[in-house]
């Protein structure tokens, strides 16, 4: 058996492209929602588009969500789970 190694350039602009496009922001969404509602009542999430890719973000949204998540690290635990 031979060892050849592949070689591949990615396409930048395509790469941009995907990360920034519609698909990704709705995945982004679904799994933003889902950490949301596992936090607990009072928390949101939000998905906005940068210059290089899509983002979302999952914070507290009412000022009861915002002291659990001082007392208890409610979004830390629910993030890394």
């Amino acid at each position: 058996m031979s060892s050849k190694s592949v070689k591949f350039k990615l396409n930048s602009a395509g790469v941009k492209e995907l990360l920034k496009s519609s698909a990704m922001q709705s995945i982004l969404s679904q799994n933003a929602a889902k950490k949301a509602n596992a936090a607990g009542e009072g928390y949101a999430s939000s998905v906005h588009t940068g210059q290089k890719r899509a983002y979302a973000n999952v914070y507290p949204a009412t000022k009861e969500a915002a002291f659990d998540n001082l007392e208890n690290n409610t979004l830390e635990k629910v993030i890394r789970s």
